[in-house]
């Protein structure tokens, strides 16, 4: 299997786990999408009466399909060994209130003799050298532990064997024997006797794998989870899921006819179904996406929480009537996360822990404020902002700092001058760098400076919507407001004027992505949207459009980040930039290219929904992360806007 992909996704609020296109178990997280890991590979097979153990998920004589319950993140694997003339279905769901994965096998017997099975798991859990795992053997199955950890693999069934260490010298054979029932090896297997089958006789096997954050396994739950009654939980889960899907459906499409609307839909259904798997409900926190490379051996990683990132999935939960869950990220994540002097870091774990970083990005910290306003224009519930305010005064309060940093701005100086020369001609931007919007450039970039302005502006909005003549000491907050709006307009003023001095390419009449070199990059168009620095109508945008075109665009409709990008060997278009250019065209009026744009995304997901964040431009394939919570959130957001223009 290939390891950098996740085929299919399902889980509960503290369980994630996901699948390969045969069924195979790759990754397995809890207590959330960011927490431990828990395999390094989960193998399941059968016995049948003499043979040698056939893996279900890789076997020449296999044969698959796959697909979701519809509406669901409940995941069937149809699997048919055609030797022996087996049928398999595969049914995978993770319990809505147990922290349990729950493995349904219904086994049918196609041949015209009887099929003796036995059922065979060959697991390993992720582990280091400072984190082993003991493993145990009780009558249902094992349980594997160390300090802080327990997993679980068992069944209702007894077991019939099993093999604590040396197994890959016995699991060949399907017979698993062993004297001990306690040893200290990472990787195990057991196996059971699901029985005789007759042909055209039917039976069903369930298999469960359980995780617990306390090395204190109790007999007490697994006899809870022995009780279960698994066509019960099933039916609950499969009820829960078309409930929740039903219930944030906030566009309707089955008005529309034909295969595209119905690949629409897909997508539309699967990015409802996969945000509450990224939602770190206790904390708030929202994750890019389930990890896809657990040793940072391509990437910096991806199941991290972006301040940035979460403002444009939280316009998706708006629109998809997930409030609750915007406000929680505000309310909770962005205050807990928020340092002293006012800024947020790069990246953190969905806990609100601080995850491990690279660099600084001005823009998370301006993103903030401009998020908080934009989730107050959609509910227009302004105790949502009086519950933020301090934060993002603070953020502000940052802002300054690195503006009057960048600018040579001498604040009490400032207040007392109108804007003048002086301010156009000392500006020193080699005093404050960050990273760009890729998180792969140092320097002063436009995207950045686009979301101060937009942070600023949305500052005065706040303080505009709060205002009440009513309150406690009206009149000294007003004024204190009043004073603090008039820094904020001489600052936009400022920044305003040092963009158009400085990231405009006065040969092309283009903009620039930072102050350092003139390649054409698409994170220029946040100036349009969503920050608005730019009329849509300015001829400069125009023509930046016109050079993105140039040196973008791909002959599949789809866009590259920047000139030179080679990221995961380059060449690859991405959803969220080609989304980007799908947003501005709808801004501009151009529907017809916004729809070629959103075309290319629609054709290029997944076959379950999901959205990657690459697209292979020559096999037309989706690739590298899929299920990328802010390609979903693009979608989402384009789809209203196309719905609506």
């Amino acid at each position: 299997m290939d390891k950098f992909l996740n085929k299919a996704i399902i889980g509960n609020k503290n369980i994630v786990a996901s699948f390969s296109q045969h069924g195979e178990l790759n990754r397995f997280c809890f207590p959330y999408i960011d927490g431990r890991q828990f395999v390094d590979f989960f193998h399941t097979g059968v016995k049948i009466n003499d043979s040698n153990t056939i893996y279900l998920h890789n076997d020449i004589n296999n044969t698959y399909s796959q697909s979701y319950v519809d509406g669901t993140n409940v995941l069937v694997t149809n699997i048919k060994n055609t030797y022996f003339n087996l049928k398999i279905e595969q049914t995978d769901f993770v319990a809505i209130d147990d922290n349990i994965l729950v493995k349904k096998y219904f086994f049918s017997n196609m041949n015209s003799i009887d099929l003796d099975l036995k059922f065979i798991t060959h697991s390993k859990i992720l582990s280091n050298s400072l984190e082993n795992y003991g493993s145990k053997i009780f009558e249902n199955g094992i349980i594997q532990y160390n300090h802080n950890y327990t997993m679980s693999i068992f069944s209702k069934n007894k077991l019939c064997g099993h093999r604590l260490n040396d197994v890959q010298n016995q699991i060949d054979s399907g017979t698993l024997e062993d004297k001990d029932i306690i040893g200290m090896s990472n990787e195990v297997a057991v196996s059971y006797d699901v029985g005789t089958l007759k042909p055209k006789e039917k039976k069903t096997f369930y298999l469960y794998v359980s995780v617990d954050n306390s090395p204190n396994w109790s007999t007490e739950k697994i006899s809870h989870f022995m009780k279960l009654d698994d066509e019960k939980a099933l039916s609950e889960t499969v009820k829960f899921w078309k409930s929740y899907l039903n219930k944030h459906t906030a566009i309707k499409l089955e008005k529309y006819e034909g295969s595209f609307y119905k690949k629409i839909k897909e997508i539309y259904d699967r990015s409802i179904l996969l945000y509450p798997m990224l939602i770190n409900y206790d904390y708030g926190g929202i994750a890019a996406a389930l990890e896809v490379d657990d040793e940072r051996q391509k990437s910096g990683g991806y199941r991290y929480c972006w301040t940035r990132d979460a403002i444009f999935i939280a316009e998706a939960f708006d629109l998809l009537k997930m409030e609750e869950d915007t406000e929680r990220f505000y309310n909770k994540f962005c205050r807990k996360t928020q340092s002293e002097n006012g800024m947020w870091e790069q990246r953190f774990f969905t806990d609100g822990s601080l995850a491990p970083c690279w660099g600084y990005q001005i823009d998370e910290t301006a993103s903030v404020v401009y998020g908080v306003y934009n989730h107050y224009l959609h509910t227009k519930d302004k105790s949502f902002l009086e519950q933020n305010l301090k934060m993002c005064e603070n953020a502000i309060k940052f802002l300054d700092k690195y503006v009057e940093n960048l600018l040579n701005i001498d604040e009490k100086d400032l207040v007392k001058k109108e804007l003048d020369e002086k301010y156009k001609k000392t500006f020193n931007p080699a005093k404050h760098i960050s990273y760009d919007l890729w998180e792969m450039n140092e320097g002063v970039h436009l995207y950045s400076l686009s979301a101060i302005i937009a942070g600023y502006q949305s500052m005065k909005n706040i303080y505009s919507a709060i205002h009440n003549d009513g309150e406690k000491n009206a009149r000294l907050k007003f004024e204190k407001r009043n004073k603090q709006i008039m820094k904020l307009d001489k600052y936009i003023d400022l920044l305003q004027v040092f963009i158009n001095e400085n990231f405009i390419d006065n040969k092309q009449k283009i903009l620039k992505r930072n102050l350092s070199d003139k390649s054409m990059d698409i994170s220029v168009m946040g100036a349009v949207y969503p920050f608005d620095i730019f009329a849509i109508d300015d001829k400069v945008i125009k023509n930046t459009v016109s050079k993105i075109n140039m040196t973008l665009k791909t002959y599949k409709d789809g866009y590259l980040r920047f000139e030179g990008d080679d990221y995961m060997k380059g060449d690859r278009p991405w959803v969220i930039t080609t989304l980007w250019m799908a947003l501005y065209y709808l801004k501009a009026g151009n529907k017809a290219q916004a729809e070629k744009c959103f075309k290319f995304v629609v054709d290029n997901a997944s076959d379950y929904g999901f959205l990657p964040e690459q697209v292979r431009n020559k096999k037309s394939d989706y690739d590298w992360v899929v299920g990328l919570g802010w390609s979903h959130a693009m979608f989402v957001i384009v789809l209203d806007k196309l719905l609506k223009n």
